[in-house]
């Protein structure tokens, strides 16, 4: 049996990853619509997935049974105008943008079938960690049906509101962080003599392995850290702790409802 109808408004990255763990998991709509201004966004989407429909504007998108808002919080003020008039108290309004509260949305839109998640890309893999909040009339079943409406995406859980922006930072940005030294690390690994494979394969063991002994082992920080006696950048720890601070401390400030 198929879920409601679902339409997007926004077919940029995190739409694709919408569509693409929906496919992994055979997870079907009635029909799935996309509003993307971008037409080179737009039909990149549509090679990929060929099932959904394409529409003009962010109103036809929104006449679908759940709208997902994958705008960025400068568009959202713009976007919550024109689906105004077409949402109905029945629409369940989904917003995958930081910054933008529940509140300010009901208020724009005349409704309290709103919910906000921060997905992370892992969901492409059906894998994700996604903090969601409802507005506070939602009844326990009906978050119930929201999460078994998107299960494909991985593992989705509700949090307080003002936490949101906290998961933006430290887990849907998170793995932008880390991708690119575990590229380097694979170009350093293939330089000693690893071949490709021995070194993908040596660095995702190792790595999985150093945040389960990081977390799980009853150590400390310091006292995980001591367990190896050589750190070949220990000295240049220093800046890169306050490029951490610096740089996600002020976009935690900016994102912040």
């Amino acid at each position: 049996m198929k879920a409601k109808s679902i339409g997007f408004i926004g077919g940029g990255r995190i739409t694709k990853i919408f569509l693409q763990a929906f496919q992994n998991k055979s997870t079907k709509f009635e029909n799935v619509k996309v509003f993307e201004p971008n037409s080179e966004t737009l039909n990149a989407l549509k090679n990929v997935f060929p099932e959904i429909k394409l529409v003009e504007t962010a109103e036809e998108a929104a006449k679908q049974a759940v709208v997902v808002l994958a705008v960025h919080p400068p568009m959202m003020g713009e976007t919550l105008g024109k689906i105004k008039d077409v949402v109905s108290e029945e629409t369940l309004v989904l917003s995958l943008a930081p910054k933008v509260s529940i509140e300010k949305m009901a208020a724009a839109l005349g409704t309290t079938k709103i919910v906000r998640m921060i997905p992370n890309a892992t969901s492409y893999i059906n894998k994700g960690y996604n903090p969601v909040a409802f507005h506070e009339t939602f009844t326990e079943k009906e978050k119930k049906k929201f999460f078994k409406m998107l299960k494909a995406l991985g593992k989705n859980f509700e949090v307080d509101e003002k936490k949101l922006e906290g998961y933006a930072i430290v887990s849907a940005m998170l793995p932008t962080y880390f991708w690119f030294q575990w590229e380097e690390m694979q170009k350093v690994a293939q330089a000693t003599g690893l071949d490709e494979r021995e070194a993908q394969k040596t660095i995702e063991a190792t790595l999985k392995r150093s945040v389960s002994i990081f977390f799980n082992s009853g150590l400390s920080a310091d006292e995980v850290k001591n367990l190896i006696p050589i750190k070949p950048i220990g000295d240049a720890e220093g800046q890169i702790t306050e490029i951490y601070q610096s740089k996600l401390m002020g976009l935690y400030e900016k994102i912040k409802a």
